[in-house]
């Protein structure tokens, strides 16, 4: 298959019709290896419709690394709260502290030194180097593998296994604009390579395209293994204000507040007859009881919280939906 000219197809489409993400903007070199950072761990799991305005949020309030690294975690957890896996927030400013202390605040230019970071793995790392730092790396997404497969039409699995893939992307060839080169293949499969109904008709690559060829664009789903769990939130009220408890069952939500809760089984779940909600966290679906009680417990490292005090505590999403639930 020819494709030395698929890198000047792509950057001429990139060129003309590249989303305006705040994560892209003009700025000094110092702002945009920030700003690749930050985004990177927001896009880590998460799309980027979503990611936009907590980006926006995010970097009003912590405009640089030195404001990363000097603010306290309750802080940068409440401005990240609503995004989800705490666990990056976390990271990222422990990532912040160790580039400061340890790399002159500047983002390292290897692939060891970057995954040395807390919370950068390969991809994280392949991404920043090429976007960052305009290295000849094009980071394997979800966007990139779904265009590699139809490119190829790959549907078997010993096709679409990593390392195939991997080889696969020698299609792509390289290009000196490094940086906008990952960047735009990643945007092609965003925004025209989508994996329902792709829009064939814009698509610069099309023509070197097997599945567009042959009219076959489905693509075989990953398997996700999404846990669900049951759960018992037991409810204490008193003058309106609800006990809540410090976190100390989910290991994610580390010194979060929530209801107090037991696991329990499938069963008692599905026969009781209290009121039930389902929340999804991470890779795990909670089905959770609502158990109001009379009798106030005693327990310690709790507080008694009203719905209008919400917005000064850290809270995970499924004691806001219990807040609520038991609130109207």
């Amino acid at each position: 298959m020819k494709h030395s000219n698929i890198p000047n197809k792509i950057l001429y489409w990139y060129d003309k019709n590249k989303r305006n993400l705040p994560w892209r903007k003009k700025t000094t070199t110092k702002n945009r290896e920030y700003f690749t950072l930050v985004s990177e761990f927001m896009l880590q799991q998460t799309q980027v419709k979503t990611v936009i305005p907590y980006f926006v949020s995010f970097i009003k309030n912590f405009p640089n690394l030195k404001s990363l690294a000097s603010a306290k975690e309750e802080r940068v957890l409440k401005i990240w709260e609503g995004l989800g896996y705490y666990s990056r927030a976390r990271n990222l400013k422990k990532t912040a502290n160790k580039l400061i202390n340890d790399f002159d605040s500047k983002l390292p230019e290897d692939i060891e030194a970057l995954m040395s970071l807390p919370g950068i793995g390969e991809y994280t790392s392949r991404s920043i180097l090429a976007i960052a730092h305009n290295k000849p790396y094009i980071p394997m997404d979800g966007n990139v593998e779904r265009i590699l497969k139809r490119i190829f039409l790959l549907k078997k699995k010993n096709e679409i296994y990593k390392d195939n893939l991997n080889k696969k992307k020698s299609f792509f060839s390289f290009s000196k604009r490094s940086s906008d080169y990952a960047q735009a293949i990643m945007e092609i499969g965003a925004v025209v390579c989508k994996p329902k109904l792709p829009l064939c008709n814009l698509c610069p690559i099309s023509e070197n395209c097997k599945a567009f060829k042959f009219k076959d664009f489905v693509i075989k789903p990953k398997d996700k293994f999404n846990k669900t769990k049951y759960f018992e939130a037991n409810v204490y009220s008193y003058k309106n204000k609800y006990l809540l408890i410090k976190n100390k069952k989910f290991n994610f939500l580390k010194n979060f507040f929530i209801f107090p809760m037991t696991e329990i089984n499938k069963r008692k779940f599905n026969h009781s007859d209290y009121k039930k909600i389902n929340v999804k966290i991470s890779n795990m679906n909670m089905k959770i009881l609502i158990k109001k009680n009379k009798k106030l417990k005693q327990i310690r490292d709790s507080l008694f919280l009203d719905k209008s005090n919400m917005n000064n505590y850290i809270l995970p999403s499924f004691t806001k939906k219990i807040f609520n639930s038991v609130s109207q």
